[in-house]
């Protein structure tokens, strides 16, 4: 894979629908997806809805009255400082996004150029063709059953929907990078998708660590989770999972603290030491 600064022209595919995807922000009076403009008691807000950090699912894009059913895995996800990343279901973008009202532009953009299934690259080049300049957000629902709908000044649209960060008990965790301080780094060879671990609503954490599966105490207070002592089998493991154990053992050792960022998870011991894990995606 390789990442590519684009041409304004090649820019259409991602830099529209990064647009698409930025909505507004919050303002004086502004609606909340749940309050605000009653309009047409259809519960759609046509007033600046919240549209930052959220995870906007693509479901499916309307052009010149055909609707097309996006790829699986195309989102959008909307920082609060006018920046979107996502992917349109192969290659992932980042552009910068200026909100107005209910209007929203996209500027610079850069995307990756992998080599996409013919249907996701018709799918891309159809985005961009309907999506670009200025374009009109509303959003219906509230919570986490949101809707999110950007229309052109032609009536193309791209329709969206929230999904919701997924929670730290109960949910499947497979750890895939470990960090130190700020730097960040691989699994060692030979690991990637073995060490999994999950957390009980009883304060307790099983799992696997590559190898050995373990199981302890995790007691989680607010953005902190504090482990007591880990047990563990004993089988002997190749030297990249043993590795792989000891640096997780260490990043799970008395208190800790967590964040989650929709389906991330990523752990720091007061050392610095840590990992990162993910949720399995839910179905769309």
């Amino acid at each position: 894979m390789r990442t590519q600064r684009m041409a304004v022209s090649a820019l259409a595919v991602l830099t529209t629908f990064t647009l698409a995807a930025c909505g507004t922000e919050p303002g004086p009076g502004a609606g909340s997806g749940d309050s605000g403009d009653p309009g047409d008691g259809s519960g759609t807000v046509r007033t600046e809805p919240p549209l930052t950090g959220v995870h906007w699912n693509v479901s499916s894009l309307t052009v010149d009255g055909k609707k097309t059913t996006a790829p699986a895995g195309a989102h959008v996800e909307i920082g609060s400082e006018g920046k979107a990343t996502g992917s349109l279901g192969c290659n992932r973008f980042k552009a910068d996004v200026r909100i107005d009202g209910s209007a929203v532009t996209v500027g610079q953009s850069t995307t990756t150029a992998m080599a996409c299934a013919d249907d996701v690259q018709e799918f891309e080049v159809a985005m961009g063709r309907a999506f670009h300049g200025k374009l009109d957000a509303a959003v219906a629902g509230s919570g986490d059953a949101r809707t999110l709908t950007l229309t052109t000044a032609q009536g193309d649209s791209i329709a969206l929907n929230s999904e919701p960060s997924a929670p730290l008990t109960k949910t499947g965790w497979k750890v895939s990078g470990l960090h130190s301080g700020d730097v960040a780094s691989s699994l060692p060879d030979g690991t990637t998708g073995r060490a999994r671990l999950t957390f009980g609503e009883d304060g307790t954490v099983e799992g696997n660590l590559g190898c050995n599966s373990f199981h302890g105490k995790a007691v989680v207070s607010g953005s902190t989770i504090t482990f007591g002592p880990l047990a563990s089998t004993r089988k002997m493991c190749p030297g990249g999972s043993m590795k792989l154990e000891r640096a997780l053992l260490g990043a799970m050792k008395g208190e800790t603290t967590y964040t989650i960022a929709h389906r991330t998870l990523s752990l720091t011991a007061k050392g610095g030491d840590g990992f990162e894990a993910t949720a399995r995606a839910t179905g769309r």
